[in-house]
């Protein structure tokens, strides 16, 4: 009986909780229930943070690990009481590869996600302006991407020449010096390979009257002196997209109206051009700029002339003169601009007359374009062929890129390149003596959207 009476007592909170769990509310049994659920949820979370934490410890990102090694390093003390540095290896960055002075880090290298600067875009006018948003026009852009990454590159490599060659082109200076080591660096920086990248023509430097096509030939003597005014045109070019751009340099500040002339000239050529556009109404808006200025030189003053026998030009895949012609001056040219094309804008201001003729020694020479097969009864002819198709195909050339090739005893046999009308020379163009001609220059690219000046930069 007693032993009944212990196990009784034994029960009787179990029995206890089963009745007051049997009297709770459901509303009640819901919370308790929940929070349960609660408390459950709040273990893990804190087990999966504690494993992240672990994680975090062994696996540190460079900065963390930096961070880290700070905190430690300021917590820990030695026995002295002086704290102690954590000796520990830090990983180090890899840094951002910078040009170096003289630049020689090839440009793509610069780039490595192949992705070179854009140039200055400016909107079309008139009945284009609705190509900006055109989505349809926008797409055909993302597929000409790769042609566009082409053209910019050339056009990086030209801006960072340009800005070397500034600072290295001095009175005292031999112009063949100048001239190859603009081109070496060139080279260097597009990273030149056969016709697929490297010079799309050779370095004109031409002085004074002089108005374009000269470069010295080897032996060339002629030093740059601080009275000259110096035209630089020079090109580059990947997978034959071309970028012909041009500046003048003058150290006399007395040529600045004349120089300020020639640039607001061909930023006015830039801005009117576009799509549709009438090249003889760019040459009359070029003309009008030009002939605003004027200049003191010695007491007399001259009006800048725009050279009316010069005129910008199209460009196209290996052919600096792809057919059509930019004129400076006021005509009748009614041919327009169309989309796709790329043009160089170009324009000469002189303090002469304003025409240019042929003289001096001829430097520059090009394989024409269409020609066909030209039967060559002379070897050293047909070896000379063979090397100017190699080395350049349709690119222009000069006679010192000849003898870098080391060709020797070769005039004869490019003067009959030249009678049978395979090569064709461009000898140096000149206003009168005395004069002085200034020329600059930039290639634009009239894209679907928009248009590109693909060689503008911080100096112009």
């Amino acid at each position: 009986m007693e032993e009944d009476q212990v196990l009784e007592n034994q029960q009787l909170p179990h029995d206890e909780s089963s009745s007051l769990k049997a009297n709770l509310t459901p509303d009640a049994v819901a919370e308790t229930t929940t929070k349960k659920k609660k408390k459950k949820k709040a273990a893990k979370v804190a087990a999966v943070e504690d494993v992240v934490e672990r994680i975090d410890a062994i696996q540190l990102t460079p900065e963390k690990e930096e961070e880290v090694e700070g905190e430690e390093g300021d917590a820990s003390t030695g026995a002295d009481g002086a704290k102690k540095k954590k000796s520990k290896s830090k990983s180090k960055k890899k840094k951002a590869l910078a040009q170096t002075d003289p630049p020689s880090i090839p440009v793509k290298d610069l780039f490595p996600n192949g992705e070179f600067p854009e140039g200055e875009t400016q909107a079309y006018k008139d009945d284009n302006v609705w190509r900006l948003t055109s989505e349809e026009k926008r797409e055909q852009e993302r597929l000409e991407k790769p042609m566009y990454n082409a053209v910019r590159q050339a056009a990086e490599v030209h801006r960072q020449v340009r800005t070397y060659i500034r600072k290295y082109a001095k009175p005292g200076v031999a112009m063949v010096d100048i001239c190859e080591t603009l081109e070496d660096k060139v080279r260097q920086l597009i990273d030149a390979n056969g016709l697929k990248a490297g010079i799309a023509f050779p370095t004109g430097c031409s002085l004074n009257w002089v108005a374009a096509h000269w470069t010295p030939n080897t032996g060339d003597k002629t030093v740059l002196q601080y009275d000259d005014v110096m035209k630089l045109d020079f090109g580059t070019h990947i997978e034959g997209r071309i970028i012909d751009c041009a500046f003048t340099i003058a150290f006399n500040p007395v040529y600045d109206p004349l120089l300020q002339a020639v640039r607001e000239a061909t930023n006015t050529g830039v801005r009117e051009a576009g799509i549709d556009v009438r090249l003889g109404d760019i040459g009359a808006a070029i003309q009008e700029v030009m002939e605003s200025y004027e200049l003191d030189i010695n007491g007399k003053t001259y009006q800048v002339k725009s050279i009316r026998n010069l005129n910008g030009h199209s460009i196209g895949p290996y052919q600096i003169h792809a057919g059509k012609s930019v004129p400076i001056v006021k005509g009748g040219e009614q041919t327009k601009m169309e989309e796709g094309e790329f043009f160089a804008i170009e324009t000469f201001g002189s303090t002469g007359k304003g025409f240019v003729r042929e003289d001096l020694e001829c430097s520059h020479y090009m394989k024409n374009f269409d020609v066909g097969h030209v039967p060559l009864r002379l070897a050293k002819a047909k070896q000379l062929l063979g090397t100017i198709e190699k080395n350049f195909s349709t690119l222009c050339f000069c006679r010192r890129y000849l003898d870098r090739l080391g060709e020797t005893k070769y005039l004869m046999a490019l003067k009959n390149l030249c009678d049978q009308g395979v090569v064709q020379p461009y000898p140096p163009l000149c206003d009168i003596k005395g004069s002085y001609v200034a020329q600059f220059e930039h290639t634009i690219y009239l894209r679907p959207t928009c248009k590109e000046v693909l060689s503008r930069g911080e100096d112009f």
